[in-house]
């Protein structure tokens, strides 16, 4: 059965950030552990009520990809077992399917975002400008429309509290160098068109979705955080899938409709959430992947 935690507690390790989702303790070795909590985040403020079991799934659709597009881009997994690094005392099994042991790199201060197709923000600049990021799309392109090539759409990192921002290439470059930018962007994209082939054979259209990437000591590229799960992709299912609209989705775009319907000003503390929208948002997360990687959390 799956588990619920809303924050982890580790005594004897040293905690170095707790985000919107992730927990982040150092570890010898020059190593980090991450727990994903079932903590849901939702324009930026963290939500009071955990969705049962998320963080579970969110850290096996990652290792699921990770390990599916490791000859592409190494990544960050280590490969040591958490109960090896769990303080004494600790229920393993809380942590066993939420945690990663993962190599210490420097994170690259730059969301990597790759789009297929046009939707949210990128749907937004595009109304606006004609252009996502700078890039120039053809006239007359309709919502959730597949565009002609997948496009590198970065966007700033920013601090907690506020909202991210879309940049062009250039900005990348004035960030972390032509040489760096060039290699995150074509790693982007190669990721993302395995993927989408890869989710498409099993019904699943990826609109868009957003890496992380970091350098060890020796400059090298790796590819960390968590990848192709609903908290960082827009999923769509394949036979619901059509132009005009903004399709229903396997993410967290089912609490966000529903928080729309509020009167919030989408600042903290957010609103607490209905069981069945805690329930409807488990069953979309459930079931992205079991579709996509054949993994069944209960």
């Amino acid at each position: 059965m799956s588990t619920t935690l809303l924050e982890s507690d580790l005594p004897g390790l040293e905690l170095l950030h707790r985000g919107k989702v992730r927990d982040v303790y150092a570890l010898p070795g020059d190593r980090l552990l991450i727990v994903a909590s079932d903590r849901l985040s939702a324009f930026d403020v963290v939500l009071p009520d955990p969705i049962p079991g998320k963080g579970e799934m969110l850290t096996q659709i990652s290792n699921f990809w990770f390990g599916q597009t490791a000859h592409l881009v190494p990544n960050h997994l280590t490969g040591t077992p958490v109960a090896d690094v769990l303080p004494a005392g600790i229920d393993v099994a809380l942590y066993a399917r939420r945690a990663v042991v993962v190599k210490h790199l420097q994170a690259i201060p730059v969301e990597a975002i790759a789009r297929g197709y046009l939707a949210g923000s990128g749907w937004k600049d595009y109304q606006k400008t004609g252009a996502v990021c700078g890039i120039r799309l053809p006239a007359g392109l309709a919502q959730a429309q597949k565009l002609p090539e997948p496009i590198f759409t970065p966007s700033t990192k920013a601090p907690k509290g506020t909202h991210d921002e879309n940049i062009g290439f250039d900005a990348v470059v004035n960030l972390i160098g032509a040489g760096l930018a060039a290699k995150v962007r074509d790693a982007t994209l190669a990721i993302y068109k395995f993927a989408a082939a890869y989710a498409a054979e099993r019904g699943i259209l990826i609109s868009d979705t957003k890496f992380e990437f970091g350098t060890d000591a020796a400059g090298k590229l790796y590819v960390m955080d968590e990848m192709l799960t609903p908290d960082s992709s827009r999923f769509w299912p394949a036979d619901r899938y059509q132009t005009g609209i903004s399709p229903p989705s396997y993410d967290k775009q089912f609490v966000r409709d529903y928080l729309e319907t509020l009167d919030w000003n989408k600042r903290a503390p957010g609103p607490r959430l209905p069981a069945q929208v805690i329930a409807g948002t488990r069953a979309r997360y459930t079931e992205a992947l079991a579709k996509l990687a054949g993994i069944r959390i209960d």
